[in-house]
């Protein structure tokens, strides 16, 4: 009897183990393969994989990254459809809860593309590798003879292998981002210097220190009148003010200017005797952002000093060029001739290390004109902060490159926080005379010419009247644009 008890006690706590075992393991086991799956059914079914009938003339984006991120952000200002191609799906659902338009496919078949509705396409963009940029633009080809295929490169010698494979248009952005760079230094002369152009109309920079300028208002100054050119705003210290006849102009302020290019010779002419630069401008970074920005410079006739630490980034063609050593030493600036250098132009493509030596720079030198790269949007404010001039950002000046493509020369993105744009008269001010408007005082932008297509009068005046069917070109900053679309266009 007392072995059965045991028997049955025995028997009873294996039986008590078994239904806890059974109680703990099947929860999880029903996550696992039944659940689980299920939320994940759930998931999937929120990624897109194929856009609707009724979408036409959208944008297809390859690759999400810092230039893309800010093609879209544009892309939405202007209500423009898009959609994202996004291998993976948790990526996907990261994107569209983000509010960020996605379709779930590779990049390298032809099928996402028939799903993203590539003929009924405005254009095709791609911003990955050289290598995966050719087979997006072979696989987009093969589909459509037509549609725009925009890439970029990082390579020079990839520009032919993607223009074999069917892309319209290719952009080396780094090369770019050294032309920018150089054409944004002034180089201590008080002249004019073009950093964009709007068919005729051309806009400019010129440095007010040192020139009669300094201390008189921008109606005092007369320049107008004398030669036609419009004060259209003024930088100071990494912010763009719009400027009015009341804007006085101090010996810290560079003048932006409007007009065409006989008004700007005469402008030239007029204050080239002043503050004229000799030393050479220092240029930080020998990769293939300061290499370009070396080439703009020898083409403008500026003489410059490269400061590159790495060996195998120097070449030949700039041998004289070079000052080879660490940014950071003092020794090494000084070498290049940081203490008379009117500018120091920064190329790194570290962010942070920009932070560093724009501030350095600035505390060395706290009259020179610092001008930086930056690689993401957001480090655009912490630079001037640091204490640079002028700051573009990477991913700025390729989303603004493929946007202006797509709207055939809408916008030009001059400066990093200056737009140039080009609308329709508002039906709501057409009769209406300039200063009865109010555009400055309600959005910050400035009218800087009027007409028609391929006929545009720069600098109207005050009193001009806007006409129905007429171009208006304008420039403020991306908010003075955002206002302005707004209030008259999609208000």
């Amino acid at each position: 009897t007392f072995n059965s008890d045991i028997g049955r006690a025995f028997s009873m706590i294996v039986l008590m183990s078994g239904v806890v075992f059974l109680l703990v393991v099947l929860p999880f086991t029903f996550i696992e393969f039944f659940y689980a799956p299920w939320i994940r059914m759930q998931e999937e079914a929120r990624a897109p994989r194929k856009l609707r009938g009724d979408i036409r003339g959208h944008v297809i984006i390859t690759h999400h990254d810092p230039v893309m991120s800010a093609l879209i952000r544009k892309l939405d200002q202007y209500h423009h459809r898009y959609v994202v191609i996004v291998t993976e799906v948790d990526d996907a659902l990261k994107l569209h809860d983000e509010g960020v338009d996605v379709l779930v496919g590779s990049p390298d078949l032809p099928e996402v593309y028939e799903a993203a509705r590539v003929d009924s396409a405005a254009m095709v963009v791609s911003t990955g590798s050289d290598q995966m940029n050719t087979t997006v633009a072979f696989t987009v080809r093969e589909l459509s003879k037509t549609i725009p295929i925009v890439t970029t490169a990082s390579d020079e010698d990839s520009v032919d292998v993607l223009q074999f494979a069917g892309a319209s248009h290719v952009f080396h952005l780094g090369r770019l981002m050294g032309q920018w760079l150089a054409r944004r230094t002034i180089g201590g002369d008080a002249m004019a210097h073009v950093i964009g152009k709007f068919d005729q109309l051309q806009i400019a920079e010129a440095r007010a220190a040192g020139t009669p300028l300094v201390g008189k208002t921008i109606s005092e100054t007369g320049i107008r009148d004398m030669v036609g050119v419009n004060a259209a705003g003024v930088w100071e210290r990494g912010q763009f003010k719009a400027a009015t006849s009341r804007t006085r102009v101090t010996d810290k302020m560079v003048l932006v200017l409007a007009g065409t290019e006989e008004q700007m010779s005469a402008y030239d002419q007029m204050f080239c005797i002043y503050h004229r630069a000799s030393a050479p401008v220092i240029v930080i970074g020998g990769g293939r952002v300061g290499r370009a920005t070396g080439h703009e410079l020898k083409a403008r006739g500026i003489d410059f000093r490269i400061v590159e630490k790495l060996d195998e980034r120097i070449r030949e063609e700039f041998q004289e060029n070079y000052v080879m050593g660490n940014a950071a030493d003092i020794k090494t600036l000084e070498k290049a001739g940081i203490r008379d250098a009117p500018a120091v132009i920064i190329t790194s493509h570290d962010d942070e290390m920009n932070v560093y030596l724009t501030i350095y720079c600035r505390k060395l030198r706290p009259d020179i004109e610092i001008i930086s790269r930056s690689s993401e949007e957001r480090m655009v404010d912490t630079l001037h902060r640091a204490g640079s001039d002028f700051v573009m950002s990477y991913a700025s000046m390729g989303a603004n490159i493929f946007f202006n493509l797509l709207r055939r020369g809408d916008l030009l993105t001059v400066a990093e926080g200056l737009d140039v744009f080009r609308v329709k008269t508002p039906n709501q001010l057409v009769g209406k005379p300039i200063k009865a408007s109010n555009i400055r005082e309600q959005t910050g932008c400035t009218i800087i010419a009027i007409g028609t297509e391929g006929d545009l009068q720069p600098n109207p005046g005050p009193d001009y009247v806007l006409e129905k069917d007429q171009t208006m070109v304008l420039i403020g900053t991306p908010e003075n644009e955002n206002q302005f679309l707004e209030r008259w266009v999609t208000g």
